[in-house]
């Protein structure tokens, strides 16, 4: 029998393969969407990234946060909780979220939309603190 493959382990789950893919990326917040990765990334530790779903996306153990680069209102980040399916508690995921950035997309789902640099740069701390405490159901 063949040994199988860890999960995660392919070209496109690496920091590589996302500089590459944001190098050849056009889009108007390409500067904001480097700010998202970085303070994704200095969260919490362990948080890997890789392209997934054709955008930088972010893991733990599993996928947990992906960029959405066609959001109209300008760049968002949906983050759910990877491809298996969790048992959750009876209302959901609990997260804290004092400045109401999540917008619930189910009880395991959310999307955080930041119009531009200045609303990043203003909320960035608390979307820090956010994605923290995400990981900790992941």
């Amino acid at each position: 029998m063949a040994a199988r493959k860890p999960a995660h382990s392919t070209a496109a789950d690496t920091t590589a393969a996302v500089d590459a893919f944001m190098k050849r990326l056009s889009h108007p917040l390409k500067a904001e969407i480097e700010v998202i990765r970085k303070t994704i990334r200095g969260a919490a530790p362990g948080i890997r990234e890789g392209v997934k779903w054709n955008a930088p996306s972010f893991r733990t153990t599993e996928y947990f946060a992906t960029t959405n680069l066609r959001e109209k209102a300008g760049v968002g980040v949906i983050l759910h909780l990877g491809a298996r399916v969790r048992a959750l508690p009876a209302g959901g995921l609990a997260i804290e979220d004092p400045q109401k950035m999540l917008k619930w997309l189910g009880k395991d789902r959310a999307m955080v939309v930041f119009k531009d640099g200045k609303e990043l740069a203003a909320r960035k701390t608390a979307f820090a603190a956010l994605i923290k405490e995400w990981v900790r159901h992941v």
